[in-house]
């Protein structure tokens, strides 16, 4: 491994500016371009050849657990660090950009078209002319269920049993056991008790009294 891409590797796991497209890093590009083979291994694989589907995250992901169902497509920045606790559900077009971990418990289900990220870009345009970028680990703990379309930003943790509304944008901690929603996404409310009694609700008529 060259010292160039020791010090990427580096300023990754640190949370310090680095750009990955420099020269000097083909070990970096090698991982990159594996989790694309597979990406498209398992996204053009048949619906019916579950066991080849299996097979394939659990050579293309960092660790799967028990009953895991990913629907493809899913496309993953490295794949090695990304790492499915059992029973996790995900729906389709799940992008996980994992320049480092994105860990996920137990029992999660991710809807369709969520966006997991652990890495952004500096605000100041002088910071990120040559593709700077910063990385920091997310991790969503057991029981969470992510609403369709919601964005996870980098160094998140998602608390045990919450829930994360559609179209959410998460910017920030998420207690356990908690409802968030909005942009960027805030506490609505405690789920408690009360919510064991399940039963439909229509939607309301928003022309109506609020």
């Amino acid at each position: 491994m060259s010292e160039a891409e020791k010090e990427v590797r580096r300023r990754m796991a640190a949370h310090e500016l680095y750009t990955d497209a420099l020269p000097g890093l083909e070990g970096l590009d090698a991982e990159r371009l594996r989790a694309k083979e597979l990406a498209y291994d398992f996204n053009t694989s048949r619906p019916a050849d579950t066991g080849e589907r299996q097979r394939l995250l659990r050579e293309w992901l960092g660790a799967v657990g028990e009953r895991v169902w990913v629907e493809p497509p899913m496309q993953v920045s490295y794949g090695k660090n990304v790492f499915l606790g059992d029973d996790v559900f995900i729906n389709v077009n799940l992008v996980l950009v994992d320049d480092v971990p994105v860990t996920i418990g137990d029992r999660v289900m991710i809807a369709p078209n969520v966006t997991i990220t652990v890495t952004g870009h500096p605000v100041h345009p002088d910071l990120r002319r040559d593709g700077s970028q910063f990385s920091d680990p997310v991790r969503i703990e057991d029981d969470v269920w992510i609403g369709a379309n919601a964005v996870i930003l980098p160094g998140v943790t998602i608390g045990a049993g919450s829930v994360v509304a559609a179209g959410a944008v998460v910017t920030g901690n998420v207690p356990p056991g908690v409802v968030v929603a909005g942009v960027p996404a805030r506490v609505l409310r405690e789920i408690t008790e009360k919510d064991r009694d399940f039963r439909y609700r229509p939607p309301r008529d928003l022309s109506g009294p609020q």
